[in-house]
């Protein structure tokens, strides 16, 4: 089923209210999606919003080009177009085929005996139906049978009349034989409808080279290696084509976009993040702004506000399936995170003296070496404050001063985050880690959790899937040595985990300033650029090898327009527009008045649902 630009699907709204369960109330019966009446006439229909009419394409050019398909697709007015494909099972098609042949070269010899003048039209016909027989024998291709309709649409019969010759005109063009569903007229609106009917069967057969050429949408510029994930990017800026990307079929499965603030990046990365998701890819975020949270309620994702009131993350828990050093693993982990809460390395002696400590927390709650001991409770951070404070009374002054230092993350103004076990846990095809609510002062150990578990999670050898690592707002963590480091080990060797990163940032200079910076850029194979600020446009030409065309198109590109720069090939160059069901603009836009549009209807909503 495809639609021009011009063309509208139907958008399905229930509005709640009182009624009951199982009743059907007034509000449900006006969000229906279908018209009250209808009025058929011999050659169009008329609707309550307006009037269509029909058509069938009755003949086809002998030869198309990729894509020809697509001025149709294009046409400024609403236009519905419908093509509807069902494959011949070999065996018919090789008997249909001989017998095609069969009474084409009959036709022949009989002008021929008869001292007739050829049949040009039989001859190429005969040619044609060869060519088909030899291809299908030999594997190369089957054959389909396909109907091509369209229906227009106006707001009365006088510009009807207007839109029909115009479109007629445009199929003329193209060598397209339109003839209109005359006393059909019902059955030709309803096989332009996403039905997946065919009410006119009006078909002719189509090899598969000809079908494939018939795809109408196409993209001049960019031809792209596509797998098994294909993202919908938007539509073409010049062409009104598609443009569709699938990043895990790229050299690489990382990309980088690159926007001046308002330019739409969080916005298209949260449509990307969406259509990956329904392809099977699990997502793990790192969203500094909590832009996220509505689209991870939206699909069932885990969403943890790292430092909001109540919410508790346990850096002692065990991951399940990770060998048998895991809880070694742990230990070395927590290593890492005191020294980030104490904001120094640890001397050795205060490393050994911790090590001992965290054992022997784990061993209080019954945790050992054997692993059918890690499903037990897991200790938190007060039980390894205990138990330094334990080994302090026994004359270790490192165990000690350990103790004294960690008092603001067990006792004190530091200790929500570690108050107790984890709330909220980190596993789902949509992890969400949300650090607006981390305090400055703990936003560096913050990120080490978040960190460390999405990393566990990417190169866990026991569940091997696509992953995309997303990071909103990257310069943020650029900042850290600790995020710097993540970023930089993740975007060399996340291919090799079967992931992808995505860095999503507004500061160019940052990364084209830096080794770290030109390290993603370079391992990057999905590049996207959006709108860009003047002081910043010749740095960024620069570093991608822009155009001048190109440089103005990202300095006066509209909201959500951008350029995609695939470097798979080293040239695949797409100006895009991208584009969003309202469905998906409800989860993914960022927009103050809309949201709070959003929040007024779903507060409306509840009252509704609440009224007897």
């Amino acid at each position: 089923m495809m639609r021009g630009p011009g063309g509208r699907l139907g958008v399905l709204h229930r509005f709640r209210s009182g009624a009951g369960p199982g009743e059907v109330s007034d509000g449900d019966l006006s969000g229906m999606a279908g018209p009250g009446a209808l009025r058929v006439r011999p050659q169009s229909v008329e609707l309550p919003d307006g009037v269509c009419a029909s058509f069938t394409v009755a003949g086809y050019p002998r030869e198309v080009g990729a894509g020809w398909l697509e001025p149709l697709l294009t046409y400024p007015g609403r236009l519905d177009v419908s093509l509807h494909v069902e494959p011949v099972p070999p065996l018919i098609a090789a008997q249909r085929l001989r017998k095609q042949l069969a009474r084409l070269e009959s036709v022949s010899r009989t002008n021929a005996q008869h001292g007739r003048l050829a049949d040009f039209a039989a001859e190429v016909a005969a040619d044609d139906a060869a060519e088909l027989a030899a291809s299908l024998a030999r594997g190369h291709g089957r054959l389909f049978r396909v109907g091509l309709y369209l229906t227009v649409h106006a707001a009365d019969d006088a510009s009807l009349d207007g839109e029909v010759q115009r479109v007629r005109a445009l199929a003329a063009s193209l060598l397209l034989d339109a003839q209109p569903t005359t006393f059909r007229a019902l059955q030709g609106w309803t096989t332009t409808l996403p039905l997946a009917h065919d009410s006119v069967k009006a078909r002719r057969v189509f090899d598969t080279a000809a079908l494939a050429a018939a795809f109408p949408f196409t993209s001049p510029d960019l031809q792209p290696r596509l797998g098994d994930t294909p993202v919908l990017y938007g539509l073409n800026a010049y062409s009104s084509g598609v443009v569709v990307w699938d990043r895990f079929a790229q050299d690489n499965y990382n990309s980088i976009t690159i926007a001046r603030s308002g330019a739409g990046k969080s916005y298209f990365t949260k449509l990307e993040t969406l259509r990956l998701l329904y392809q099977g890819v699990h997502v793990a975020v790192i969203d500094p702004e909590d832009e996220y949270r509505r689209l991870a309620g939206a699909v069932g994702g885990a969403h943890i506000p790292l430092g909001a009131p109540g919410v508790c993350f346990n850096p002692f828990d065990l991951p399940a399936g990770r060998g048998e050093d895991t809880l070694i693993r742990r230990a070395l982990f927590l290593q890492t995170l005191i020294a980030g809460m104490l904001g120094e390395p640890l001397p050795p002696a205060a490393r050994a003296v911790l090590d001992r400590a965290t054992l022997a927390a784990y061993q209080a709650c019954g945790i050992t070496a054997d692993p059918r001991s890690w499903k037990r409770r897991a200790p938190v951070l007060a039980d390894l404050a205990l138990e330094l404070e334990r080994m302090g009374e026994g004359g270790e002054v490192e165990a000690t001063d350990l103790a004294a230092r960690l008092a603001p993350y067990v006792t004190g103004s530091y200790r929500g985050l570690f108050a107790g076990p984890t709330t909220t846990r980190p596993e789902g095809h949509l992890i969400v880690f949300s650090l607006r609510d981390l305090p400055e002062e703990t936003r560096k150990v913050g990120m080490l959790l978040a960190l460390d578990t999405i990393w566990r999670h990417v190169t866990d050898p026991s569940d091997r899937r696509r992953r995309l690592v997303v990071v909103d707002e990257a310069w943020t963590l650029m900042r850290e040595d600790e995020g710097a480091r993540f970023l930089y080990r993740l975007a060399k060797s996340a291919r090799k985990h079967w992931a992808g990163l995505a860095v999503v940032t507004q500061d160019a200079a940052d990364l084209l300033g830096s080794d770290l910076g030109q390290a993603v850029i370079a391992n990057s194979a999905t590049q996207i650029l959006l709108r860009q600020a003047p002081q910043s446009i010749d740095r960024i030409a620069a570093a991608f090898d822009l155009t001048d065309g190109e440089k103005a198109f990202l300095l006066t590109a509209d909201r959500g327009q951008g350029l995609l720069c695939g470097t798979a090939t080293g040239a695949d160059r797409a100006a895009f527009s991208g584009i969003a069901s309202p469905h998906e603009h409800r989860l993914t836009t960022t927009d103050p008045a809309e949201l709070a549009a959003v929040d007024r209807d779903d507060t409306t909503d509840v009252r509704r649902e609440t009224l007897p």
